[in-house]
């Protein structure tokens, strides 16, 4: 049930794909709950996914724009700002990609080509986003931006290869614009550390199945969905949350904190 979480808020959608994915399920939810959003992903993905239908639903503007383009996303920026006549107050990043996972390259011969563009397309975009947002003075004080990471960045799941260094990268990069964005606009910067998720990202990744079942036998709660990730998010946005920056939020159930659970230690009981 909606409760006009974010009524009168108004922000942007990276990376929502298809209805599997948590964008498109954080883009209906803060639609729900009163907001008005433009949504934006890289023109190929446009092309390939069937984010048109989802902007019929939200009645949004979508935008095309490369995350990894310092003029397109200045420019979406200027753009949303014209759609919703003023500043913007949320930005979720959900945005990764790696050429490496997408070939099996395993980690130890990985093609270095492959792997910037592994961090430039899931990390550096979130310091493009977030220079292009602070540069046009695009968000309101006391705004949040919202990029979404995985354990993989603290532990080693070796089917995640270069991803795991990405997603690392990730949350330094919230970390450190976080502090500067808070001094500077009072603009809250956190990343969501969410359960394994059944999308067409997360299930390119090789083992994925075996991860996603060890991981709910792991989790006290089992796994978050992406329907709970995006209310989650959704909290994040709101001004609920307004004293809560730099940080990584785990959103797994309890995985991130078990270290054995009864399930995996005595499976046939």
């Amino acid at each position: 049930m909606a409760h006009q979480l974010l009524k009168g808020k108004k922000g942007i959608i990276f990376g929502a794909l298809d209805e599997r994915s948590i964008a498109w399920k954080t883009a209906l939810a803060a639609v729900a709950e009163g907001a008005e959003i433009v949504l934006t992903n890289a023109p190929i993905a446009l092309r390939m996914g069937k984010i048109n239908e989802l902007a019929k639903q939200c009645n949004a503007q979508l935008i095309p724009a490369d995350a990894t383009s310092t003029a397109d996303l200045d420019g979406l920026m200027q753009k949303s700002m014209e759609i919703f006549g003023g500043k913007m107050d949320f930005i979720l990043h959900s945005i990764g990609m790696s050429p490496n996972v997408r070939k099996n390259i395993p980690y130890t011969d990985t093609n270095y080509e492959n792997f910037l563009k592994t961090l430039d397309i899931s990390a550096l975009s979130l310091h493009r986003v977030l220079q292009a947002a602070m540069k046009a003075d695009a968000i309101n004080e006391w705004g949040s931006v919202l990029g979404l990471s995985y354990i993989a960045a603290q532990r080693t799941f070796p089917g995640y290869n270069d991803m795991g260094d990405a997603k690392a990268l990730l949350e330094s990069i919230a970390r450190s614009f976080g502090y500067q964005y808070g001094f500077a606009k009072k603009v809250r910067v956190n990343t969501v550390s969410q359960s394994p998720t059944v999308t067409t990202a997360g299930s390119g990744v090789a083992g994925f199945d075996v991860f996603f079942h060890y991981a709910e036998k792991m989790s006290p709660l089992g796994n978050a969905s992406a329907e709970d990730c995006a209310n989650y998010c959704v909290m994040l946005f709101s001004d609920y949350t307004r004293m809560v920056t730099m940080q990584n939020l785990f959103h797994d159930g309890g995985f991130s904190n078990t270290g054995v659970s009864a399930g995996i230690v005595n499976p046939n009981p």
